[in-house]
């Protein structure tokens, strides 16, 4: 039954973001950080943390997740760290993916040439 929640959980986050795409005159963008803001919001006030046990992966892999990530690093950095964990935190939750994130675009510019428009 786990996989059946992270793949409804999931869906429904993508699911959503793609209606929002067709339905209304928000770009990508927009829609991203908007999720990306939801994730730390929901972490914020305590939400997010039940969701995710439950949906697993389909919680924890979409842009919402990474919020929430950054969220509790900041959290995290605060709780150890004093006031100077709010600007560090985030960096250090999000340390692995933001590194994933640079040496896969590096892999990806160095393999592919782009087009221009």
């Amino acid at each position: 039954m786990t996989y059946i929640y992270a793949f409804l959980c999931g869906g429904a986050i993508c699911a959503i973001a793609q209606i929002l795409i067709d339905k209304t005159k928000l770009t990508p963008g927009r829609i991203l950080v908007s999720f990306v803001v939801l994730g730390v919001v929901l972490s914020g006030i305590g939400v997010y943390e039940p969701f995710a046990e439950f949906a697993g992966a389909g919680a924890s892999v979409p842009i919402i997740g990474f919020g929430h990530l950054l969220a509790q690093g900041v959290k995290d950095a605060v709780d150890t760290g004093g006031v100077m964990g709010i600007l560090r935190g985030g960096f250090e939750g999000a340390a692995a993916g933001l590194c994933a994130v640079i040496i896969f675009s590096l892999v990806a510019a160095v393999f592919f040439k782009g087009k221009r428009k």
